[in-house]
């Protein structure tokens, strides 16, 4: 059993648990971003959809897949792109810290690593301090990841 097939599965499990269910379309969804290894609109996730399965999905169905997923934790919008990033933590079990995302500015390749919540806290101060609240507390980081770096120099 490969590695996308392991995470789609406890998924699966996760869902049964919560009482919800992973669709068919839902884990063709959750399994092209798990294998893409970067960020994807939901157009290019309807693209991949139609050469996977030869079959075409209105974009509304797609935004309501993607709305499911991020409901289940397992997939999360990336606002800087406005791209979607399946879970690095799909098959953990328990609370996880704070999710950073690095997103490459040239190929769209993401990494989520976490935050320390002492770090976390000391941006909460500042916000507060300079008179705002936070609104979510993910992180989005504008990058470029090391292959591209070493393409372009």
């Amino acid at each position: 059993m490969d590695a996308v097939t392991r995470v789609i599965d406890y998924a699966e499990r996760r869902c049964k648990k919560n009482g919800t269910r992973l669709t068919e379309k839902r884990k063709l969804t959750l399994s092209l971003l798990l294998k893409s290894g970067k960020a994807l609109s939901a157009y290019e996730l309807l693209d991949a959809y139609k050469t996977e399965l030869g079959d075409t999905l209105p974009a509304t169905s797609m935004y309501r897949i993607l709305e499911f997923l991020m409901s289940e934790h397992l997939v999360h919008r990336l606002e800087l792109v406005n791209k979607y990033v399946a879970c690095e933590h799909i098959n953990c079990e328990g609370e996880h810290a704070q999710a950073q995302f690095l997103i490459c500015r040239q190929c769209q390749k993401v990494k989520e690593i976490r935050i320390s919540k002492l770090i976390l806290d000391a941006l909460k101060k500042n916000i507060d301090d300079a008179g705002f609240r936070l609104a979510s507390p993910q992180l989005e980081m504008n990058c470029i990841c090391e292959d591209c770096m070493s393409s372009t120099g």
